[in-house]
């Protein structure tokens, strides 16, 4: 029986329970699906031949008109093997990452999903670190703030795209306020933490707080003979106002926490310790200032994701649409979700103060500069979320400087007045008070892709 409560940080409680409670969500969510058909019925009106008739002619869909008489395809022909449809993905995708405005807008996407995935993932340690919060008591405010703030915002994302009828600048320019904004919430959270206190041996001397730092070292004659282990960290605040890594450390010979050798600068029947941190001085109240602006910052930065998704959707060909979405995900989840936990990883332990020790390895880290910490893990998510502004704004420049090349489709295509100039004739040309450098106000377009060319220029004309 080990007589540690859940305020222990040795405690480590049912981690397991989440998973089979998610488990079994997505078990039985999943199970309405089996009612669907393999196939969806067609459907009667003729909805699917008009826009069958929008989308472009390519190869792989439809015979190319010759001479005015479509040609129909052999059925050879319109079968393809599975070898002939893995040969065109490499040609697909490098026609995808070369259109500068799909590039950025996923690599502000994997840059934004970053943060989330390396931010998130260490923020219940980081409130531990921070502000003394026991694991349990950590994880379940970010489940009852953080997870419910960014499901809201991503509603209130896509709710403000439909409501406001965004085109695809629209779109951007709100993904560029919405990164500007959160960022600067992430900005806030370097002010808003607690300092490590003094650790006895670690961050200040045994009992002489004036002594060199250099001679810092966790054992020291008072505890010489307690035969102290460094394999956990169960530290305990003394009446002096200082840590311990222990209550051996702190040199107390019973059970009840008394008769600490260590605490040198109270009285002897005052020498005593409790479980846990000293407090540090307004650090509950920076606590409640953290959450706060921690439910703003993820309601806020959840809101650039369905902006995101719409000019990825209209920047591409219809056709291509899925294919496109399956590269997004896929490069999400190389580089939105592998690296950033490793590199906030190696960040945070570089921060480390004193080393757990297991039968003379190295362990996990007990205690961290708190101070250190924080810049370091909050300037690597505010450089990640500069790096998607970047990104933002070189998408902003593209679709401005020229929006129907990169719009696909749903809007910004030439209408039928761009085609041909309908205040135009033969008898007024030239007799116009029209500027000479606009001399293609008729405009003949004809887009001739690589494997369309035409057999007779009379199809052309």
């Amino acid at each position: 029986k080990l007589d540690i409560t859940p305020d222990d940080p040795r405690w480590i409680g049912a981690w397991w329970g989440g998973f089979l409670l998610c488990g079994a969500l997505l078990f039985f969510s999943s199970l309405p699906m089996f009612g669907f058909p393999q196939s969806l019925p067609p459907r009667p009106d003729h909805a699917g031949e008009s826009e069958q008739a929008m989308l472009p002619e390519r190869d792989y869909e439809r015979p190319k008109p010759s001479n005015g008489v479509l040609r129909h395809a052999l059925d050879g022909e319109s079968s393809t093997t599975c070898f002939q449809q893995l040969r065109v993905i490499p040609k697909v995708t490098k026609h995808l990452l070369s259109n500068p405005v799909f590039t950025c807008i996923i690599l502000a996407a994997c840059m934004e999903i970053a943060v989330v995935a390396g931010f998130a993932a260490f923020l219940g340690k980081y409130l531990e670190q921070q502000f003394n919060l026991t694991t349990s008591s950590a994880n379940q405010l970010l489940g009852m703030t953080a997870i419910p703030c960014a499901c809201l915002g991503i509603f209130l994302g896509g709710l403000l795209v439909k409501k406001l009828s965004l085109s695809a600048l629209g779109a951007i320019r709100m993904a560029m306020l919405v990164n500007l904004v959160s960022t600067a919430c992430y900005v806030s959270f370097l002010f808003l933490g607690c300092d490590t206190g003094p650790v006895a041996g670690v961050t200040v001397p045994y009992g002489n707080n004036s002594a060199a730092t250099s001679s810092l070292d966790p054992y020291s004659p008072c505890n010489n003979n307690c035969e102290c282990q460094t394999d956990s960290f169960t530290p305990v605040c003394g009446a002096d106002g200082v840590t311990y890594l222990s209550a051996c450390f702190a040199g107390c010979s019973s059970t009840n926490l008394s008769g600490c050798s260590c605490l040198t600068s109270v009285p002897a029947e005052n020498a005593t310790v409790v479980p846990g941190k000293c407090p540090s001085p307004g650090c509950e109240e920076a606590f409640l200032t953290f959450l706060c602006v921690m439910c703003v910052c993820s309601m806020i930065g959840a809101m650039a994701q369905t902006p995101s998704v719409i000019i990825l959707i209209r920047t591409v060909s219809p056709e291509l649409k899925s294919y496109a979405l399956g590269v997004l995900f896929l490069l999400l989840r190389l580089l939105g979700f592998i690296p950033p936990p490793l590199i906030f990883g190696a960040g945070i332990d570089s921060t480390c103060l004193f080393w757990s020790t297991f039968c003379g390895e190295q362990g996990a880290c007990a205690l961290y500069d708190n101070v250190v910490y924080r810049y370091l893990y909050v300037s690597i998510a505010i450089a990640l979320k500069s790096f998607a502004f970047i990104l933002y704004t070189t998408t902003w420049q593209c679709l401005r400087k020229n929006y129907k090349r990169y719009i696909k489709n749903h809007e910004g295509g030439l209408s039928t007045s761009e085609f041909f100039a309908s205040t135009l004739t033969l008898d007024n040309l030239g007799r116009d008070s029209v500027p000479q450098n606009q001399s293609h106000r008729t405009k003949f377009i004809y887009n001739l892709e690589d494997h369309e060319w035409c057999e007779n220029m009379e199809s052309v004309l």
